[in-house]
């Protein structure tokens, strides 16, 4: 089975006819095992002022009995019919040593996947010690026999220069390369690319199929990207424009709190679907909850308009001090704190200093 893999960075999304949609944050990550999500600071703000004319102020939340519109299927799981690998059954079973005596004889023969193995548990010091520049050597070995992964990873390790030298040109080959053999995080992150090579609406297409290819995989990343393109790009046909908020649901399920922010954004807005402002209201608790700054000043505001939920003036002046302590301002919310009661205050700040972001 392939080796796990992550993204490497999100480029920006810089195009001029696309400025309602929510820009990437610029950010470089390890090739460990682990996704890191952005906090946007600038996503789609709420409507500001009076609530839209004819909703009235909802009477409180029932109980969450499902979260977000219907998900698309996701692809039946392929029934394996290949070869039985005992070196990777070893690795999957955590016997990391024996899985290096079986894996290294056949990465000497030439194995891609065994190199593959090899470099894997050679970078991570599993059950050996850790060995980067071994395991770069072996990743490239296997990557110029043609793995899949193995050329992702090599990818990260060329844009990376530490272990290799920096080599971009080779980079994106093999990215470009394992992205075509339907790696899904080389899909994504070979879209992330072509937009930044290709500023504008002109990389936003060459994008999309790979984003599309990705989110199909299940990367919550290549998920929210589909959603904001089928919703902004322009030329979009109906069919896939209607399953923008779908693909916003399935990445904030994934636990992506930027995704949670915008569904919760589009169910208030009545956006790319009908209103929904108690689920909006609960997808925007949710990631303020987890520590997203964007979600913890629009809550505030949900609060004050009872907009999902009933009006509670202390809870929205406890997210207003949360989201300004963390460097976000709002004068709307600055006035309406202002003017609410001295022991009301006090109270609001009582509750943000005991807040404790949830896991």
């Amino acid at each position: 089975m392939p080796i796990r893999a992550v993204h490497i960075r999100r480029l920006i999304l810089a195009a001029a006819a696309f400025s309602a949609a929510i820009p990437y944050a610029v950010m470089a990550q390890t090739i460990d095992n682990v996704v890191t999500r952005p906090v946007g600071g600038d996503a789609e703000p709420l409507k500001k002022g009076r609530p839209p004319e004819g909703v009235q102020p909802s009477t409180g939340l029932g109980v969450l009995d499902r979260m977000g519109a219907k998900l698309p299927d996701l692809p039946p799981e392929k029934d394996y019919k290949g070869p039985v690998d005992d070196a990777y059954g070893a690795y999957q079973r955590g016997y990391y040593l024996t899985a290096m005596q079986l894996a290294l004889p056949r990465a000497q023969l030439g194995d891609p996947a065994a190199q593959t193995l090899v470099a894997e548990i050679q970078y991570a010091g599993l059950g050996v010690r850790r060995d980067p520049k071994s395991s770069a050597f072996w990743y490239g070995k296997a990557a110029e026999g043609g793995d899949g992964a193995a050329m992702f990873k090599y990818a990260l390790m060329l844009m990376a220069g530490e272990v290799v030298p920096r080599d971009k040109a080779k980079a994106d080959e093999y990215m470009k390369k394992s992205a075509d053999a339907g790696n899904s995080s080389a899909q994504f992150n070979w879209g992330q690319i072509l937009t930044s090579d290709h500023p504008g609406q002109d990389g936003l297409k060459l994008a999309l199929p790979y984003y599309e290819k990705s989110a199909e995989q299940g990367i919550a990343d290549a998920q929210y990207a589909v959603a904001e393109l089928y919703s902004t790009m322009p030329d979009i046909p109906e069919e896939k424009r209607r399953l923008a908020r779908p693909w916003m649901a399935r990445a904030a399920h994934a636990g992506f709190d930027t995704a949670q922010v915008d569904l919760a954004v589009w169910m208030v807005n009545g956006q790319n679907g009908p209103r929904d402002f108690v689920h909006g209201f609960q997808w925007m608790q949710l990631a303020a909850n987890r520590g997203n700054v964007v979600a913890q000043n629009k809550l505030a505001h949900l609060y004050i308009y009872a907009l999902g939920t009933k009006p509670d003036p202390i809870e929205a002046a406890k997210w207003y001090v949360l989201s300004r302590r963390a460097g976000l301002p709002d004068p709307e919310l600055e006035d309406f704190f202002l003017g609410i009661e001295d022991d009301q205050q006090k109270a609001a700040i009582d509750r943000a200093n005991k807040f404790r972001r949830l896991p």
